[in-house]
């Protein structure tokens, strides 16, 4: 394999960093590889806003649910959703912003970022940075968005720490190959994968943990869906200009 497939294959989220800065060039050049990504239509509606300074890290880390990480880590990137300068382009051709009254706006924003920020990811951990996304930033979003002044048609969707590892984690199990690649046709004979995944992540976690916690993928995902965990997204897009019919 190269070197690109190597550093995907490779990934692993990293929760502990040393003090060492990220250097200008290389948050440069991460922040090319994102704005590279290819965007629906163009419309490139993804801003991402950088934030070093500590006061403000550690009260997005406790905006976030008091992840530690964004303190300690050198540079936070907050990944938005971004269709404040598709409004400008609408007032400067004489056209309305309709998107935003839909659901697909969401979609596209969303699935920008995503694309953006596997960008961002693969060019980080290319310099030898280490990297872990931060859903959280969804967790409070309106206190975000006061923090980090984001206009009307942006919202925040995740955030990514960037710094140098203090150590490196395991490399996390994921789910089998034919779980997730169907050909042809959707494969609803999943069961037995699954079962055979819980088992992987159940020894991965006893390992990690030294025999404290044997949590599988199962029951980590169930714990998680049984609830809308971050309530005030739908708050946040209305606040935000999302209204949709």
């Amino acid at each position: 394999m190269n070197e690109v497939i190597n550093t995907l294959t490779n990934h692993r989220s990293i929760r502990s960093y040393t003090v060492q800065p990220v250097n200008d060039e290389d948050l440069t050049a991460i922040i090319e590889a994102f704005r590279a990504a290819p965007t629906s239509i163009n419309g490139q509606q993804v801003t991402v806003i950088s934030v070093q300074e500590k006061e403000t890290k550690a009260k997005i880390a406790e905006l976030a649910g008091n992840q530690a990480w964004i303190a300690q880590a050198p540079v936070f990137l907050l990944f938005c959703a971004d269709f404040n300068r598709a409004k400008l382009a609408a007032d400067l051709s004489g056209e309305e912003l309709v998107i935003t009254e839909g659901l697909e706006s969401i979609i596209v924003g969303s699935t920008d970022v995503g694309i953006a920020m596997g960008n961002a990811i693969a060019a980080a951990e290319s310099l030898g940075l280490g990297i872990v996304p931060i859903g959280g930033a969804r967790r409070e979003p309106l206190e975000l968005i006061k923090l980090l002044g984001l206009p009307e048609y942006v919202f925040p969707v995740c955030g990514l720490v960037v710094g140098h590892p203090a150590d490196l984690s395991a490399k996390k199990p994921r789910l089998p190959q034919a779980a997730v690649w169907h050909k042809e046709k959707y494969n609803s004979d999943l069961e037995d994968y699954i079962k055979q995944y819980d088992e992987e992540v159940s020894d991965y976690m006893r390992k990690r943990t030294n025999g404290q916690e044997t949590r599988n993928w199962s029951q980590t995902v169930s714990s998680l869906y049984n609830r809308i965990y971050y309530p005030e997204v739908r708050k946040m897009l209305e606040n935000q200009g999302f209204n949709f019919k």
